[in-house]
């Protein structure tokens, strides 16, 4: 009787240790699994600037040109087709001898070059739109002063006979494209460029410009593109840049 129950007791504890053998590898096996489950670090997900065309930041809140220009424009504008503008020329320019050039001298390359129709049309645009924004300002409008202001009466006559002529520069453009005031040798100029074309790249001094593509207006104006050149001449025009610009 005792044989049969050191023996039934020696059954059961083998069969306890074996247990406790097969449940080891099944804790460890559950402990990888949880630890492998475990969701990793997030990855970064800022991007390096692929050399130096960056987009630049707004001089200004993208309210703060409201009512002439609304938050909603210049966020669509700023937001979506400059950084186009931008992310296109870097994508262009990554791996060429142009790749850590500034955005002026990747224009005036891409401008003489027949194969870089793309990269101009690209880099123009991002260009002109960062003069744009410098062009305009919450407290504009008004009249220029100093030197401008004396410069202006020489070659325009009047402050009212150069607005006069950027806006019929500006509303005239046919299609897309901007008008200007210009500095040409000594004297200041209105002139009108299509699409991507830039004084930049004419030997002019740029000193403001006015953009009349569709996107700097529709959302606000729709076809009323006079009404709009109108406001920013009257209430935007930044006449201290066009000054720092001029000196």
């Amino acid at each position: 009787m005792s044989k049969k129950l050191l023996s039934r007791r020696q059954v059961l504890a083998g069969a306890a240790v074996a247990s406790a053998a097969l449940s080891l590898p099944r804790s460890s096996e559950a402990a990888q699994k949880a630890k492998q489950a475990e969701p990793s670090p997030p990855a970064s997900t800022a991007t390096k600037p692929a050399g130096p065309v960056t987009l630049p930041p707004l001089p200004y809140a993208k309210d703060a040109l409201a009512p002439a220009i609304s938050a909603n424009t210049l966020s669509f504008h700023y937001g979506k087709h400059h950084q186009a503008y931008v992310d296109k020329t870097r994508e262009l320019v990554a791996g060429t001898d142009l790749a850590t050039k500034p955005l002026e001298d990747i224009v005036r390359a891409a401008a003489t070059d027949p194969a870089r129709v793309t990269l101009f049309n690209n880099a123009a645009q991002a260009w002109n739109h960062g003069f744009y924004w410098k062009s305009l300002a919450p407290s504009g409008g008004g009249a220029p002063t100093g030197a401008l202001l004396d410069k202006v009466k020489r070659d325009f006559g009047s402050v009212d006979d150069l607005k006069k002529q950027l806006v019929e520069a500006a509303v005239s453009q046919f299609g897309s494209g901007w008008a200007w005031l210009v500095l040409d040798a000594d004297k200041l100029k209105v002139i009108k460029t299509a699409n991507a074309e830039t004084p930049l790249v004419k030997s002019l001094k740029p000193l403001l410009t006015v953009d009349v593509w569709e996107h700097a207006y529709y959302l606000d104006y729709q076809n009323r593109r006079k009404d709009h050149v109108q406001a920013v001449v009257d209430k935007l025009l930044h006449w201290g840049f066009a000054a720092t610009n001029l000196a």
